[in-house]
């Protein structure tokens, strides 16, 4: 959807996108202005309006909310800090205190309470027809196991991959959703270790 908008409606998008997902609130429509360009209150709306138009965003009243969160009523506007792992040197933990540049405070709404998630920075084009592209930042759910179709995250041989995971009977397929050819499913018996699961995929340009 976002390939489909202006340059300067996709600069709004992500400057609602940012501030609620670091803020749970809204931007005004003065600070929509000032990214966009819009001299009068009615500019920020018009570009709103096209955002609602492309199923991104929801309003309630006065205040904005991604389309794919829960209503005002319903989210908390509560943040955890969630730690960014950057690239993972073999032989250490994905965790590790050296592969942490950051943490990030990302919404309860987003990083529910029960469960424990951290940040990984995509590399490469091997799941962009997944809607993952390079420099995302993924916010990945920690979990060992995974349902067929989750997007995972796996360390093979030390190294992190996400791919889309596959259970058969005899193996574990790690498919790859790209417009590269290049890329193959990666086969696997029992050397593949389940890190999370991807349950958000967020802007490079979070850190």
């Amino acid at each position: 959807m976002l390939e489909n908008l202006s340059d300067k409606d996709k600069k709004a998008f992500l400057l609602i996108r940012n501030r609620i997902v670091h803020e749970g609130t809204s931007p005004t429509l003065q600070e929509v202005n000032a990214v966009t360009g819009g001299k009068s209150p009615r500019s920020a709306v018009l570009v709103i309006n096209r955002l609602i138009d492309a199923g991104l965003v929801r309003k309630f009243g006065k205040k904005l909310k991604l389309a794919d969160q829960r209503t005002p009523s319903e989210a908390s506007v509560f943040t955890v800090r969630i730690p960014l792992v950057g690239s993972v040197a073999c032989g250490t933990p994905l965790l590790a205190q050296e592969n942490v540049e950051a943490f990030i405070p990302v919404s309860t709404a987003l990083a529910k309470r029960g469960s424990k998630y951290f940040l990984l920075r995509a590399q490469g084009d091997s799941m962009n027809e997944a809607g993952i592209e390079d420099g995302n930042i993924l916010l990945v759910r920690q979990q060992d196991t995974a349902d067929n179709g989750q997007k995972v995250v796996a360390l093979i041989d030390d190294e992190a991959t996400v791919k889309l995971f596959e259970r058969t009977d005899s193996a574990v397929i790690l498919r790859p959703k790209s417009t590269n050819k290049k890329h193959v499913p990666i086969i696997l018996t029992d050397n593949c270790k389940i890190q999370g699961t991807v349950v958000a995929v967020l802007p490079p340009d979070l850190y």
